[in-house]
């Protein structure tokens, strides 16, 4: 036999039945709020300290994460704001013509026929 293959210590068979072909099979299932392992919840005072702990945990990994972030120049942001201000107006005035437009249309047909 080969050393890369190792066996099941107690000899027991992996049941896949219940999976389909290829699939590895179903985790058991567990109680909703259960802690992983089947411990005890930790005490009121701990679970504190781990928020704190976790809370200051998340504030140097923001930090960090602020240090890599490669702002814009103000030329770059000057540039790409005068950009949407343009693209805004130029859509606005073009939304406008084609509604006047179209109630011009609709109130002349209206009243031709008849209406």
């Amino acid at each position: 036999m080969s050393e890369d293959v190792t066996e099941p210590e107690d000899g027991a068979a992996e049941d896949t039945s219940e999976a389909p072909s290829g699939a590895p099979p179903s985790k058991p299932a567990t109680r909703a709020g259960a802690a992983p392992g089947g411990g005890h919840r930790p005490k009121k005072a701990a679970q504190e300290a781990n928020l704190f702990a976790r809370i200051g945990q998340f504030l140097r990994d923001t930090r960090a994460e602020m240090r890599r972030v490669s702002w814009p120049t103000l030329l770059m942001v000057r540039n790409t704001t005068l950009i949407t201000l343009v693209a805004v107006v130029f859509f606005a005035v073009y939304l406008f013509a084609v509604d006047r437009i179209w109630t011009f249309l609709i109130d002349n047909l209206r009243t031709a026929l008849g209406g």
